[in-house]
Parts: structure tokens; sequence; C-alpha cells
């Protein structure tokens, strides 16, 4: 899966995943792997209910490691390239999502995020993988 935004900012791919998981017609139990092929990129299991989730998370995320190329020696690709290294570290690059009669168990309010940390457009690729019992 291939996803391209227009900048930093929480994307939700749920509904994406959950269409993939249909197309393969899994029965019963299993797991999907879900990875993103980036460092300056990341994924999140997180409410998708009220916005205000995401937006206070961005928020805290531009705290702890904020865009100021005084601070870092990684500046090559701009002011906003380390800062998004930092941030995907703190994060998550890949995710495991169980799998109940064959669809993802993520319950009421959760979803699943790609965490854009860097501030131009960038196509980031999604891989997805199904085990299933």
């Amino acid at each position: 899966m291939t996803v391209s935004k227009r900048g930093k900012g929480f994307y939700e791919i749920t509904d994406e995943a959950a269409r993939w998981v249909a197309s393969c017609a899994p029965r019963g139990a299993g797991l999907l792997t879900v990875f993103i092929e980036h460092t300056s990129a990341s994924l999140l299991i997180e409410e998708n209910a009220d916005p205000d989730v995401v937006f206070d998370l961005e928020r805290f995320l531009s705290r702890i490691a904020p865009e100021n190329s005084r601070l870092y020696r990684h500046t090559v690709e701009g002011p906003d390239d380390m800062p998004a290294h930092i941030r995907a570290a703190l994060t998550a690059t890949s995710l495991g999502i169980p799998l109940v009669d064959g669809a993802l168990a993520l319950g009421t309010w959760p979803g699943i995020y790609v965490v854009e940390h860097r501030t131009s457009p960038h196509r980031r690729r999604v891989s997805l993988h199904l085990l299933t019992g």
C-alpha cells in the first residue's frame, strides 16, 4: 500500500487495511503485520473518534523533538529531518493486529495511523502481511 500525503500529520489507514484483509478471505484467527518502510514516518494505533487526540499527540511530539537545526548535526534534508527520525524512533515502524473471525480485532475506538513526521509531502510505502491459522 502506498500512502501519499500532504505533509506532517496523522493519516488513518484502518479502512484500507480492513479491505485488504477482507480481500485475502481469511477465516478464523490470524495476525496482520503492518510495516512502514521508512525512518522518518511511523505507525500508531490510536483513538479515531476524537480528532483532538491526534492533535495533542502531534503537539507533544513537536515539543519533545522540535524543528531546530541548532539542536542536531543531521540536517542534510532540512530542519525537519532529524526531528522526524527522533519521532519515528519513539513511536513504531511495525504493528501486530490480531484477527478474530477474519476481522481486525481493534475494538470500538482504535484506528491505524501512518504518522508523517516530515513537513513536506512524501510517498510512504506500507507493507501488509497476513498470517492465518
